[in-house]
């Protein structure tokens, strides 16, 4: 952007920031926080290191591995965990909070049903995910996990039955690929769509944003499966996509030229990191300008978390709020 030039128009998408999993668990999380109980948490509720950051602040303390759990409460994280971990917990006395998202305790439902009925499982998504190894933690040792079309194992062949369920934030352009192979390998296939609808929504917007912007930014920390996918999606689209975490990674360099700038954020994004993030666009764009004092607004999204999880609002276009 050159100095002096008209203000670029921002488009931020509807379906930026929170999804109703997210939102639910941080609910969750707070709630259980002011009731002065004693709250660990095994891993990240989501993955956010400015909702875990707030989570922190607020007295819930993460853990790398159960200890005793004596008058303890353990918040089972969003992408939800294996059977074996609710029941090690509670062998060791802790009491169980479960703040998995519902749309992938569906999974683990289906999933537990098919393999009951003689199917042998197979879960399309990052074998590394929390919420893959959740999904295969419903099941027995039988279950195969792929991640792409290319890592097939041989031994799918030799299945009869094949019940095939997906990690909920994943490309459905990926997977049906995927499906496509084992149906050419497998007697008997039969397929679960269980990418989530705001996965759903939210890939549908980004496969229009770019191509009527000149730069997108998007806005999710880097261990986001979700926000991961967004920025390929756009980035397959227009070569001028950028992927942040806060308003602080911003180079003015990438608005240089645009004149339209579109804006979209992960599933587990705060609203107030994504309005950091246009506060700062907009004080690049200002002749004389300084947007030093955008870059910490991030840092204080505790004090606006709790309107975040709210219900989210319709929105529509270039302004700070979602």
């Amino acid at each position: 952007m050159k100095a002096g030039a008209k203000e670029p128009e921002i488009t931020i998408a509807s379906t930026a920031g929170f999804c109703f999993g997210v939102r639910r668990a941080i609910r969750m999380a707070q709630d259980l926080a002011r009731s002065g109980k004693t709250i660990h948490m095994l891993g990240d509720l989501v993955h956010n290191q400015h909702v875990i950051a707030m989570l922190a602040r607020a007295g819930i303390r993460k853990i790398a591995r159960l200890g005793n759990g004596r008058d303890k409460t353990l918040l089972i994280r969003a992408h939800g965990a294996g059977r074996h971990l609710a029941a090690r917990a509670r062998r060791k006395g802790y009491l169980l909070a479960d703040a998995t998202c519902p749309m992938v305790r569906a999974i683990h439902k289906i999933a537990r049903k098919m393999e009951r009925a003689g199917y042998t499982i197979i879960v399309l998504g990052d074998r590394r995910h929390e919420e893959v190894q959740g999904i295969v933690g419903q099941t027995s040792k039988n279950t195969i996990v792929i991640d792409s079309l290319e890592n097939i194992p041989a031994r799918a062949a030799k299945i009869a039955r094949a019940a095939v369920v997906v990690q909920s934030t994943q490309d459905m352009d990926h997977v049906l690929p995927i499906v496509a192979a084992l149906k050419a390998k497998i007697r008997e296939v039969k397929f679960f769509n269980t990418i989530c609808r705001p996965t759903r929504m939210k890939q549908a917007e980004m496969k229009s944003l770019p191509l009527v912007s000149d730069a997108v930014v998007v806005i999710g920390s880097r261990s986001s499966a979700n926000t991961r996918r967004l920025f390929e999606i756009s980035r397959s689209l227009n070569p001028h996509s950028y992927w942040i975490e806060s308003a602080g990674q911003i180079k003015p360099r990438w608005f240089k030229r645009a004149r339209r700038i579109g804006i979209t954020a992960g599933a587990s994004t705060p609203e107030c990191v994504t309005r950091a993030v246009v506060e700062k666009i907009r004080a690049i764009a200002r002749p004389g300008s300084s947007s030093r004092g955008c870059q910490s607004t991030s840092a204080n999204c505790g004090r606006s978390l709790r309107k975040s999880a709210a219900p989210a609002r319709k929105t529509a276009r270039a302004n700070p709020q979602k």
